[in-house]
């Protein structure tokens, strides 16, 4: 089972769930823990292959991950601790798998707060996805890391969240990095299937005003999927919302979950 780690509430029995992107682990919620802790239980969790859950036997020579794979990871958590439902928060790559939970068992997902969401890979994400394919066995992943953290958050000011990442990414062994990667070749039929099918289920997307990359299409999506789903856009912040601005974020997620119980 993938590392986790719970801060229990005894006041409520509602939990909210944390899901870090490719390259992190649950570390990068250092400055959420306290704020949501004072309200609910919180699970952090490290996907596999990053931060304590260190690839097993059973996955080492599994070749291939797919998104349904990694989401399950997660229910296999839920299910050890039996919570039978959860608020999911995520950053990143965590968007899509806390969205294929949803797409799997609805039933367990309370709500959905997608930080940095992705939800289209557009030309210059595909440029780079398809530049990594082409040199990943070749140079060293933390090359290809670096040059993808510097594509993804360019700014000054989104230097936090960079060094965050790379440090975290640092861990991954090359052939977990690559396994991941990989990963990237069935990325576009699942989020054309994300954009198009709406689920029943209070959505909030929290993103960066210079998030170029990523917000033109969460502003697309939730305008067709205005029944469930509701933007926030931070100002002056990038792709990495929770460390960037984390107050903004607490505030904006807490204040969605208290109506989404």
């Amino acid at each position: 089972m993938i590392n986790y780690t719970i801060y229990e509430n005894k006041n409520t029995d509602q939990w909210v769930t944390f899901v870090h992107g490719a390259g992190g682990s649950s570390s990068i919620w250092f400055k959420q823990i306290r704020d949501f802790k004072k309200q609910y239980n919180v699970l952090l969790l490290d996907l596999r292959g990053h931060g304590e859950s260190k690839p097993t036997l059973k996955t080492a020579f599994k070749q291939k991950y797919t998104f349904s794979a990694l989401a399950n990871d997660i229910l296999e958590v839920l299910d050890f601790l039996k919570i039978k439902k959860s608020h999911f928060v995520g950053i990143s790559l965590g968007t899509i798998l806390i969205r294929q939970l949803a797409e799997m068992y609805p039933e367990r997902v309370q709500s959905m707060i997608l930080g940095g969401a992705i939800l289209k890979m557009n030309f210059r994400s595909q440029v780079l996805m398809r530049l990594g394919n082409m040199f990943k066995y070749v140079l060293p992943y933390l090359v290809l890391y670096k040059f993808f953290a510097f594509v993804i958050m360019p700014k000054k000011s989104h230097k936090q969240s960079r060094v965050l990442f790379i440090n975290e990414a640092k861990k991954l062994y090359q052939k977990e990095f690559i396994k991941w990667f990989k990963l990237t070749a069935e990325i576009n039929p699942v989020l054309k299937w994300f954009r198009q099918v709406e689920l029943n289920i209070p959505t909030l997307y929290v993103m960066g005003e210079e998030d170029y990359m990523f917000l033109p299409s969460v502003r697309k999506v939730v305008e067709n999927h205005y029944k469930s789903s509701k933007l926030f856009v931070i100002e002056k912040c990038g792709h990495v919302v929770n460390v960037e601005q984390p107050n903004a974020f607490n505030d904006a997620v807490l204040s969605f979950i208290n109506t989404a119980k």
